[in-house]
């Protein structure tokens, strides 16, 4: 089945719903089965790029309130991504503009498989509380995940990919996208959001029944133990 997955990287959400959809997808047993497809989305495309504002002046500034108030509003979405074993840390957090890194995304999917890349540049937001609106930062991701840093430094330098991740935005609302996180089901099912785990578990395995998919095995016990092969018994 094909998963596409509108999201923005400074979205708290979009990181735990990926996590939500990853452990879905082990839980269920299609593991292999699945190809997961990132799309761009930009929550503010406003943001400058130099900005030194917090992400906790940013919400106060946004929502009209004190900082205290901003701290505050964070706590929810603290506790929530422990749920899935993230630690966020908001104060480290600064607003940064995204556009460079999904244009980076989208010059590495023509690379190959980019699920190192995005979990990188959303850990080190979220977790390092890394500027990934930086050039330096994202060259230093890219090498980390094995990008060739002199090409990077080509597509970020200039506007490559610009227009695919524009593309990406106009196609995500057409399909009815106005928030992320936002993933589509070999077209026919949308989730909304980071839903209950079960929301994602259900769905999968309603997509995999139609497709004819089969979950994997999920083995009991420790090991090969007590086993025989044509080469030898395991006593």
């Amino acid at each position: 089945m094909k998963i596409e997955i509108w999201s923005d990287y400074v979205c708290p959400f979009c990181y735990i719903g990926k996590k939500q959809l990853e452990k879905a997808i082990e839980d269920t047993g299609y593991g292999g089965q699945v190809e997961l497809v990132y799309k761009s989305y930009q929550l503010d495309p406003t943001t400058p790029v130099d900005s030194n504002t917090t992400v906790y002046e940013s919400l106060a500034k946004k929502y009209g309130m004190s900082i205290e108030k901003a701290k505050e509003m964070t706590l929810g979405v603290t506790e929530r991504a422990k749920e899935v074993g993230l630690n966020y840390d908001f104060s480290n957090l600064m607003e940064e503009n995204t556009l460079k890194a999904h244009r980076l995304v989208k010059w590495a999917e023509q690379q190959g498989d980019v699920t190192a890349l995005v979990e990188t540049l959303l850990h080190s937001h979220f977790i390092e509380g890394k500027r990934i609106g930086q050039e330096a930062v994202l060259l230093e991701i890219a090498e980390q995940v094995g990008l060739q840093r002199d090409e990077v430094a080509k597509v970020i330098a200039n506007d490559y990919y610009k227009n695919e991740v524009e593309a990406d935005i106009q196609e995500g609302l057409q399909l009815g996208v106005r928030g992320v996180p936002f993933f589509v089901l070999n077209r026919k099912y949308g989730i909304s959001g980071a839903q209950p785990q079960e929301v994602f578990e259900e769905t999968l395995r309603k997509v995999a029944e139609e497709e004819g998919l089969q979950p994997k095995l999920k083995m009991a016990g420790s090991g090969d133990t007590g086993v025989c092969t044509d080469d030898s018994c395991n006593f």
